[in-house]
């Protein structure tokens, strides 16, 4: 796989939450930062909306975007010109209490998935369009970024702490099939926090991109679990990522926590 990376954006905070609205402008989140970014197709960032300590953000059909606020255990809701609406999920879901909303994820019927994570006892929930809210799966440890497969009849979780990505079988919609898709590789200091998978996107050939944080670096995984490719970011803390086309990857991270970060820009040539 040959590629190359661009640096779009240097930014006085880490940032994470990549999300491209249908006109092609970029928005990331800076969590202590305390703001959600947007930066234009002139390359030029400006805060487009303030929230407490956003994380996780996905952008809605409609034009709305949701946004996990991993301090105050919400899932807010934000309109197109970035007015804060309401709060999708506050505190509570599934009858179990929120603590680190992190990532989320839509599927074609607007439904929702999203990561609570915690040590040990993290948990990825399931937010029902017609209200009806329930555990996917319970007790991983660090449960971080989400993706579906191009059906939308798997979806993969990062495991930050065992450094591995699980592929969860939706097809039995109240039965899941949960098993150990990847191990990642491992960094050679041993430490666990050196490894960390943390977003995930799938291309179009299904093929599993997680933004390994502590690893500085992008792994490709297949849908059969092979490890593809192991791209070095330049960013000691890569986050996140995103397609915005099959040959345009954009990737959030950062130098330090809380700063400085970037978003880079990866070209794609197979």
């Amino acid at each position: 796989m040959n590629f190359r990376l661009e640096k779009i954006a240097d930014l006085p905070f880490y940032t994470e939450g990549p999300a491209i609205d249908s006109e092609g402008n970029i928005y990331c989140t800076t969590l202590s930062g305390k703001s959600i970014l947007k930066i234009g197709l002139d390359g030029v960032a400006g805060d487009w909306a303030l929230c407490e300590c956003p994380n996780g953000q996905i952008i809605l059909p409609g034009g709305d975007h949701l946004i996990c606020d991993s301090i105050s255990g919400s899932i807010r809701r934000f309109a197109a010109d970035g007015r804060w609406i309401n709060n999708e999920l506050e505190h509570s879901c599934a009858d179990c209490a929120l603590h680190t909303p992190n990532d989320l994820v839509t599927d074609n019927s607007g439904n929702i998935y999203f990561t609570d994570s915690i040590r040990l006892g993290g948990r990825v929930f399931f937010h029902d369009i017609d209200g009806v809210d329930r555990v996917v799966c319970a007790n991983l440890d660090y449960p971080n970024g989400l993706a579906l497969s191009p059906d939308q009849r798997r979806l993969y979780v990062a495991e930050s702490y065992k450094n591995r990505i699980l592929k969860i079988d939706l097809q039995q919609r109240y039965s899941e099939d949960i098993t150990v898709l990847a191990d990642l590789p491992a960094h050679a200091s041993g430490k666990e926090q050196d490894n960390l998978p943390d977003g995930l996107t799938t291309d179009h050939l299904g093929n599993i991109w997680v933004a390994h944080y502590g690893m500085g670096c992008v792994q490709v995984i297949s849908p059969e679990g092979k490890l593809l490719d192991s791209i070095d970011t330049g960013m000691p803390l890569t986050s996140n990522l995103i397609f915005r086309n099959n040959k345009e990857l954009i990737v959030t991270g950062g130098y330090e926590e809380p700063g400085p970060g970037a978003v880079l820009r990866m070209i794609i040539d197979n």
